[in-house]
């Protein structure tokens, strides 16, 4: 506990030592930050995990973690080109041996080329001496042993005095920084080069300009950049930001943090999570009587709620904002995910576009992409880019300053995602096993524009049941999406406890709403009673008891984890 200021005389006498950082003396901010992807539920989780490893008897024997978004933790395996290349990249030897398939050397040369000293990460200020290298080095190195050793493992590089050694050992090659080398702040040219073709591939032509791409540790990383810039004012001019209810919990937090005003506006659950232009008005005009209304973010398609937008909504949102002068902030990670017959992404940089003039050449726009989503599921390598349009040229070098104090995005993060957004081609050798590695979205575009790579089913973990996101759970009819199921070999029957309708009704109401929708109740449910009849009494047991919040059966989802 902090002491007053009047009590520091008397602390110093009994010899004890005020602390500088308490609760009370901390930012302010960082203590209204509240993330419940790793929340309080969460953490109960892990406590439920480690007293079955200590053998606590339980009535279940493991703990499903239905909160989060990872896929490999769920049980997808990783898609092996992917992994190849990376391998690669990191250990250059490997460039050598015959396990690996040719696309994929040769995608791990073009990366490593495109890096400085050609291996995986920029040097932006080390020296590379064309001659005299032996001077070089007397001058770079100290004058102790080290000297020595370095310039036993240098060699001529076929120029006048330059040092030769029996290693035979390039020069350039020696001084060349390691794998764990920075790139260039935005990241590497190449990748983003590769980046911008993807973006042009998606959205059928539309150009798309690598310098006004930035590649970052993930989509989360490139959103708070953004609303850091956007963040402003005091009192009654705090920037607001207008954000989705239901939410991805990222945004509560980071406005909490930065002392910016969050403006809910809510998704219409009774038009499966629709959007309305009617309700993004009303609550701009309620957020201007306390704060600044800047910013308008879109998760599109959504996260927790799964729907996704139509065009027609797009182009309102569009105009919208343009009317309002606020800056579209377009969420789409999800964009690959996208199942439901007659669904379809669009970016908002397409329609945005070809809306025409005033809109595609005065709307300010940043969207988001990231590898932890898609057919990647690469949550831990966190790679992701956002790209902007019509920014303000000034802005635009501020925001390379503020991705320069944060030095680089991973290395490893932005090779896969290189691959990601331009996969094997049908004429590549390693097509066939990006193939069968099966993690494709059904319906999403980008996976089949990136390469030319047809979409391909879905793989999940034979113990993983079909858990979706809010808003897909039911159709219109109120009965589950059968094909959605199908695609991701499982019964559209089971759902685990982390979808609403075990989580949120009311105890008595969940097993009459339960046998409405034709679900079982959990995973837990569904190893004591066979779908697609679900027996009222024992759902309204186990769910009402074993899968309550907190209960021993369930963990109730609070929101994807890992963008």
């Amino acid at each position: 506990m902090a002491l007053r200021t009047g009590d520091h005389s008397q602390a110093a006498t009994n010899g004890l030592k005020e602390k500088v950082l308490t609760l009370d003396t901390m930012n302010p901010c960082v203590r209204k930050v509240e993330y419940a992807v790793r929340g309080p539920i969460v953490l109960r989780a892990l406590e439920l995990e480690q007293e079955l490893r200590q053998g606590v008897k339980k009535p279940f024997t493991e703990v499903i973690r239905a909160n989060i978004g990872d896929a490999q933790a769920m049980g997808q395996t990783p898609i092996t080109f992917l992994r190849q290349v990376l391998a690669l990249c990191v250990h250059p030897d490997l460039l050598n041996s015959p396990d690996f398939p040719d696309d994929a050397k040769r995608r791990a040369e073009r990366i490593l080329q495109a890096c400085g000293g050609h291996s995986l990460g920029e040097c932006q200020n080390l020296p590379k001496p064309q001659g005299g290298a032996g001077q070089a080095l007397e001058e770079a190195v100290p004058g102790d042993g080290g000297s020595a050793r370095w310039k036993g493992r240098v060699s001529s590089g076929g120029r006048q005095g330059d040092l030769t050694c029996p290693t035979r050992t390039p020069t350039l090659s020696f001084l060349s920084p390691g794998p764990g080398a920075y790139s260039i702040s935005s990241g590497t040219q190449l990748i983003r080069e590769d980046v911008a073709r993807y973006i042009e591939r998606r959205d059928g032509g539309i150009p798309a300009d690598p310098n006004n791409i930035f590649l970052s540790t993930g989509a989360s990383d490139a959103i708070v950049t953004l609303l850091k810039l956007l963040v402003a004012g005091e009192g009654g001019t705090r920037t607001g930001v207008l954000i989705p209810i239901p939410q991805y919990p990222l945004y509560s937090a980071a406005l909490a943090e930065l002392n910016a005003v969050q403006v809910d506006y809510y998704l219409d659950e009774e038009r499966a999570w629709a959007l309305d232009v009617a309700e993004l008005r009303r609550a701009l005009l309620q957020a201007r009587d306390h704060c600044r209304p800047r910013a308008l973010c879109i998760i599109n398609p959504g996260n927790p709620t799964g729907q996704v937008q139509t065009r027609e909504c797009i182009e309102a949102v569009i105009r919208f904002a343009f009317e309002e002068g606020l800056f579209l902030l377009a969420d789409e990670v999800y964009q690959d995910n996208v199942y439901a017959e007659g669904s379809q992404f669009h970016s908002f940089k397409k329609v945005l576009t070809e809306m025409g003039p005033p809109y595609a050449t005065r709307q300010e726009l940043a969207s988001f992409h990231s590898v932890s989503k898609g057919y990647m599921g690469e949550c831990g390598f966190r790679g992701g880019y956002v790209e902007v349009v019509n920014m303000d040229a000034a802005v635009q070098q501020q925001m390379q300053k503020l991705r320069s104090v944060r030095l680089c995005p991973p290395t490893p993060g932005q090779v896969l995602l290189d691959v990601a957004v331009s996969p094997p081609a049908p004429s590549d050798p390693s097509f066939a096993q990006f193939q069968a590695d099966d993690h494709s979205a059904p319906h999403g575009e980008a996976a089949a524009l990136a390469g030319n790579a047809e979409p391909v089913p879905r793989q999940v973990h034979p113990r993983v049941l079909l858990r979706t996101p809010l808003g897909a759970r039911l159709d219109r009819q109120g009965r589950p999406r059968a094909d959605s199921a199908r695609v991701l070999g499982v019964s559209g029957a089971l759902w685990t406890c982390s979808c609403c309708l075990c989580g949120w009704a009311p105890p008595l109401f969940r097993p009459l709403i339960k046998q409405w929708a034709g679900l079982a109740a959990c995973r837990l449910c569904a190893h004591l009673y066979a779908p697609p009849q679900p027996c009222p009494l024992l759902t309204a047991f186990l769910c009402g008891v074993l899968c309550r919040p907190g209960g021993p059966g369930g963990v109730v989802r609070e929101g994807f984890q890992g963008r």
